[in-house]
């Protein structure tokens, strides 16, 4: 026995050595992943932001213009939530390992020993009652959660948890986590995830532990036991697993390989049975894992299988963690090479889980970002293209209405200036035109006064009534006669130039308006107001309607008065006032009566002295002049042709005086009003002519105005219009500027991508 000791002792070669090839350093096959998974998490969190960035410059857009289209923004949108889904996945990445076999092959002990602590529940017979799964805790505490539940309970009650033997029993597909600290694990601090399950052989339900807790495992390990050989619930089990992952990792350790040590007396035949054993539990494996499963090649799966104790491995780590030797109490023949077989198996495993879950769990999400990028790129090199087409256009546009605008005011400065000379040659032409017509109206006043035919009385009451209405006859008939006369050219005229303007004008407004400046055209004819206002204008108007005698001596005075003053204002002049200008009552008798020429002399100085005597007489009108006069015709010509003309004269005064009714004062007030009302009348020619030029003046310059208003307002748009697409075409360049920006942003990130999988997934092919 002693002899057998000291072979181990020197086989194991002391507990330093054991401690020394156990401890992993930071060059772990494991630190791949580890470095991957913050690699492609530092590339997610730029396409995060970018994406984020890509949604608020598309929105800003989509406020701004129709640069983009709908579908565009909801693509974007939905990238936001993919990437935000992934980062949320990439946290919760791990390397899964999950162990399976029948019960009491020693799942739980094989996953203490690699945790290097007990922390699952082991012993003999069916132990583990559920799913345990053992992760790291960041905060280093140590407690187990239930599957629906988040309280935390302390990690010593796993023990009756997930016992088989406990009272509350847990269904065997239910999970239970358990969190211990990653200080204590290297392999948890790497981001390894251990999965315990019950026993293939206690439950038919091998498909619904599969769909929950395998479809994700990086790693399976089949735990066989060495003292016998792959039972077929073993193998239906990863024959289930196989149709649903492809080619799964596959790891088969055939515990409790110690067992196959004995007494040294026996070893050598042992040791030969020993290999002959290991070899046939080996062909089988490699045989399941070639031939049946056709996960790899048999050279491929010799790797695969290892003859191990874990319960050594574990009883050897837990003396170390409490620093006493590794080879402390009993340990059967083999232990070292079991123990450098577990360790072999560890860093195979390392490597393996660490190649497979960085290429299952980030292959699959380094395709989808340069997906997503390349799909951001092309939608951003779209916006950039459509960006500066529209860009271009608005160029052209702006240019056009920079044109169209230059143009218009140009046209409507000239058409300005034009119409101004035009209104004013009409305005012109109107005056001309109603003075010339008013003062031919006037001359015939005598005409119209005479057509009034309202009945005539002297009394004052009646008389004032006649006046009012003879007032309102003159001003109608004077407005009417000049209305015939004007109304229709005038009108014809404005309608002309009216429709001149507003072709002209038209020309110059876009098509929504031209129908607008047709509708400023009057609908009714423009009607010339001849404010007369006879009324007012004869209010000082009295008439004189006392009977006197035509051939009295009065009347002749004044008339000879009037033709002698009339001779002498115009003595001066060398030649006579000509006979179409006289008055037709003066003859050519009563000129050479009071010239005073060469060519005519009196008959008789006498004459010319009772002349004299008798307009001295006569103009004095008193009655000593009066006796003068008919002692000085009395012994002239003597009494019977006095008489005679005395006879005819009272006849003629008989005659007027009798003669002197109601008709001829209506007759002699008439004449009166025609004479008064022309010489007033004749007074407001020019201001009635002016007032009627400015009637048109005001027509044709409101049409005009209205036409110039249609057209600022079209300039005033194009105004409007220049500045909105200069603000559009400062939006197209800052769109055009960020879309580029943003597709290179795509080109860095797939290219990001692009070194991740050189770096960590095309390395491990």
């Amino acid at each position: 026995m002693a002899a057998y000791i000291n072979r181990t002792m020197s086989m194991i070669g002391g507990d330093s050595h054991i401690r020394s090839t156990d401890i992993r350093t930071d060059n772990s096959p494991l630190q791949i992943f580890v470095k991957a998974k913050k690699k492609i998490n530092d590339i997610f969190v730029e396409i995060e932001d970018y994406v984020q960035d890509t949604l608020g410059f598309m929105k800003l857009l989509q406020v701004k213009g129709n640069i983009i289209t709908p579908n565009e923004v909801q693509t974007i949108e939905s990238y936001v939530n993919k990437v935000h889904a992934i980062r949320d996945v990439l946290k919760r990445d791990h390397m899964k390992v999950a162990f399976f076999g029948r019960t009491s092959n020693g799942k739980s002990t094989v996953i203490n020993a690699m945790l290097r602590d007990k922390i699952l529940p082991s012993g003999i017979g069916h132990t583990t009652n559920c799913f345990l799964q053992v992760e790291g805790s960041e905060n280093g505490e140590s407690y187990l959660i239930t599957e629906g539940s988040t309280e935390k309970q302390p990690v010593q009650s796993v023990g009756q948890l997930g016992h088989a033997l406990c009272k509350e029993k847990l269904c065997e597909s239910h999970l239970v986590r358990i969190f211990w600290p990653k200080e204590k694990c290297l392999l948890l601090r790497d981001d390894v995830v251990f999965v315990d399950s019950p026993g293939v052989d206690v439950t038919p339900n091998l498909d619904e532990w599969i769909d929950k807790h395998c479809l994700d495992a990086d790693v399976f390990v089949l735990v066989a036991n060495a003292e016998s050989t792959l039972m077929v619930t073993e193998k239906n089990f990863f024959h289930k697993v196989s149709t649903k992952l492809s080619k799964p990792n596959i790891f088969i350790l055939n515990n409790r390989w110690d067992a196959s040590a004995s007494e040294p007396e026996f070893f050598d035949q042992l040791a030969k049975e020993q290999k002959e054993v290991r070899a046939q539990h080996q062909e089988r494996a490699i045989d399941f894992l070639s031939r049946e499963l056709k996960v790899y090649t048999p050279k491929d799966a010799e790797e695969r299988v290892f003859f191990i104790s874990a319960k050594e491995t574990l009883q050897a780590r837990m003396e170390e963690q409490r620093g006493q030797p590794a080879h402390n109490g009993a340990l059967a023949d083999g232990f070292q090479n079991r123990y450098f077989e577990f360790q072999d198996f560890e860093r195979k495993f390392e490597e393996c889980i660490s190649k497979s879950a960085v290429k299952t769990k980030f292959e699959q999400h380094s395709e989808r970002g340069k997906h997503i990028a390349k799909e951001i790129w092309q939608t951003m090199d779209n916006i950039l293209e459509r960006a500066q087409r529209m860009k271009s256009e608005q160029l052209q546009i702006k240019r056009d209405v920079h044109d169209k605008l230059n143009y218009t005011e140009q046209q409507l400065m000239l058409l300005t200036q034009e119409m101004k000379d035009k209104i004013h040659r009409i305005v012109e032409d109107v005056e001309q035109r109603v003075s010339k017509a008013l003062s031919e109206e006037i001359h015939r006043l005598a005409v119209l006064v005479d057509e009034f035919s309202v009945p005539f009385h002297t009394d004052l009451l009646v008389l004032n009534v006649y006046k009012r209405e003879l007032h309102k006859h003159v001003e109608n008939g004077l407005g009417s006669n000049l209305r015939s006369r004007l109304s229709n050219a005038l009108a014809m005229n404005m309608e002309s130039s009216q429709r001149e303007m507003t072709e002209r004008m038209a020309s110059l407004l876009p098509d929504n308006k031209r129908q607008m400046s047709l509708n400023i055209l009057p609908r009714r004819e423009f009607e010339m107001l001849y404010t007369l206002n006879c009324d007012n204008l004869c209010a000082d108007f009295h008439e004189d309607l006392e009977f006197r005698f035509s051939w009295g001596f009065t009347a002749i005075i004044q008339k000879f008065a009037g033709r002698q003053s009339q001779k002498l204002a115009i003595a001066n002049y060398p030649q006579d006032i000509p006979p179409a200008i006289m008055s037709p009552a003066e003859s050519v008798d009563s000129i050479k009566f009071v010239s005073n020429t060469p060519c005519y002399q009196p008959r008789s100085d006498d004459w010319s002295l009772a002349t004299r005597i008798a307009v001295a007489s006569i103009t004095s009108q008193g009655t000593m002049g009066g006796l003068i006069v008919a002692g000085f015709m009395l012994k002239t010509i003597g009494w019977r042709l006095i008489a005679v003309t005395g006879a005819i004269y009272g006849a003629l005064y008989m005659y007027e005086r009798l003669t002197w009714t109601n008709k001829a004062k209506e007759r002699e007030f008439k004449r009166q009003y025609v004479s008064h009302a022309t010489k007033k009348l004749k007074l407001i020619v020019d201001l009635t002519s002016a007032n009627c030029s400015h009637q048109v003046q005001q027509e044709l310059s409101s049409t005009f105005a209205r036409l110039c208003h249609l057209v600022d307002e079209t300039t005033s748009e194009m105004d409007t219009e220049l500045k909105n697409i200069a603000s559009t075409i400062r939006t197209l360049e800052e769109a055009t500027s960020n879309a580029k920006v943003l597709r290179n942003k795509a080109n860095y990130l797939e290219k990001e991508l692009e070194l991740f999988d050189a770096a960590y997934l095309k390395s491990l092919n």
